[in-house]
């Protein structure tokens, strides 16, 4: 591919694709988190009016709705604009070609060791008695399992909006993924109309919710209030057990970049480590991949990899591959689930797999607290996991967060080293 078709193609990116960008409270979220935890511990003896209680439980519950009521139109529209997005790259030549393939790969394999780890991992290291307490809002209907063949039934909804209605993720991912791949084969201008008003969607839905998550430090305030008052200081520890088990995840896709940068990219890892430490430290600093782009170019000089593979590679995986998605969304589901007490079976299991990699195509450039919702919600709802405990845990993201920048910085720069271990012929078709 040519310098002019790279170029070209990554200014449409740019144009075609842009968000809105959307500052979030996260700091004054966390804050508001423990002071909530701290304060129900405290007031847990009955120091409170139960009048007061009930309210504060509704500021939560009204926050909560407000959270939920956006994810479906939003994932629908970033996931035409992810796709459409993908499709665009898939023609832009065999590097790109094979640069998706590679992140399939990496997507699919986080979300099958989180599927087979994860149990394990909660088997050895127990969720604390005390985590109990944030399921309090969830519903108690009990997780119908289906069969192989009602399975089979659901993957086709015959109305879409009653799936939407019955927030039916699997049938309305799958059609949207459909109705992604029917648009990119519409002339250039129905193509650009139709995904002009998904884009014109997807940001409307960004502004709401991202006026509801400017409002989160009161939610969650709200939300963990109760959770204290039921769970006590044991919320405390609930919480830290999470985030270690959340970040283990996706401390496996950061140990699987060394092996591909090794077995694909042929770089002796300690070289690798070497060349990648700048670029690791601008993703723990900034929590921001776009933020790393130029260190991760630096780190792509310094393993010598050819310039016309990084500048067009790592560009492009910061605009459509999120490494850690799968692995840690799908462990985020399977914690709350265990939480729950709900035990998933390997036909859910798939299902969450299928979701998370379908959905992570949408999500990577927003920001983590609204990537967080958009991504790990319908991989819930699919799995018929509640998603109540994610407008908590959400308060807490800015921590794993920053295991996936790592990560995900780690994963690009030797996914390039990869596509670049292809030959001239790769790299420049």
């Amino acid at each position: 591919m040519s310098n002019n078709d790279r170029a070209g193609f990554d200014r449409a990116s740019q144009d075609n694709f842009e968000l809105i960008a959307i500052r979030l409270p996260v700091i004054a979220t966390f804050v508001a988190l423990i002071a909530g935890l701290g304060f129900g511990v405290v007031l847990a003896g009955g120091g409170i009016a139960q009048g007061l209680q009930d309210f504060i439980a509704l500021v939560g519950t009204l926050w909560l709705r407000a959270l939920q009521m956006t994810i479906i139109p939003l994932v629908a529209s970033l996931l035409v604009l992810g796709i459409a997005q993908m499709i665009a790259a898939a023609r832009a030549g065999a590097a790109a070609v094979k640069f998706l393939l590679l992140v399939f790969g990496v997507l699919i394999a986080g979300g099958i060791f989180t599927a087979l780890v994860m149990p394990l991992v909660l088997q050895a290291v127990p969720i604390p008695e005390a985590a109990s307490g944030f399921m309090a809002a969830v519903p108690d209907d009990k997780q119908q399992v289906p069969g192989i063949l009602d399975f089979a039934a659901s993957l086709i909804a015959p109305n879409m909006i009653a799936a939407a209605a019955e927030t039916a993720m699997l049938p309305l991912t799958i059609f949207f993924a459909l109705f992604a791949i029917a648009i990119a084969k519409l002339p250039a201008n129905q193509n650009a109309t139709m995904l002009g008003f998904f884009h014109a969607l997807a940001n409307a839905m960004l502004m709401i919710i991202g006026w509801v998550l400017w409002i989160a430090p009161i939610g969650v305030f709200a939300l963990a209030f109760g959770v204290g008052m039921r769970s006590g200081g044991g919320a405390f520890a609930a919480l830290a057990h999470y985030i270690l088990i959340i970040s283990a995840m996706g401390g496996f896709i950061l140990v699987l970049a060394y092996v591909i940068a090794f077995a694909l990219g042929g770089i002796n890892p300690l070289r690798f480590a070497k060349a990648i430490t700048p670029a690791q430290a601008v993703a723990v600093s900034t929590q921001s991949s776009l933020a790393s782009l130029p260190a991760m170019l630096d780190s792509a000089t310094r393993l010598k990899l050819r310039a016309e593979t990084s500048e067009f590679v790592l560009p492009l995986a910061v605009a459509i591959f999120r490494s850690t998605s799968v692995a840690m969304n799908l462990a985020v589901a399977l914690y709350v689930a265990a939480l729950a007490g709900i035990d998933v079976p390997v036909s859910l299991m798939v299902v969450g797999i299928l979701i998370a990699v379908i959905i992570s195509i949408g999500s990577v450039s927003l920001p983590g607290s609204i990537s967080f919702v958009v991504s790990i919600g319908p991989i819930a709802l699919a799995m018929g996991i509640p998603i109540e405990p994610l407008a908590l845990l959400v308060a807490v993201e800015m921590i794993p967060d920053i295991m996936r920048t790592l990560a995900n910085v780690t994963m690009n720069v030797a996914v390039a080293s990869a596509v670049d271990q292809g030959g001239a012929d790769t790299a420049t078709d």
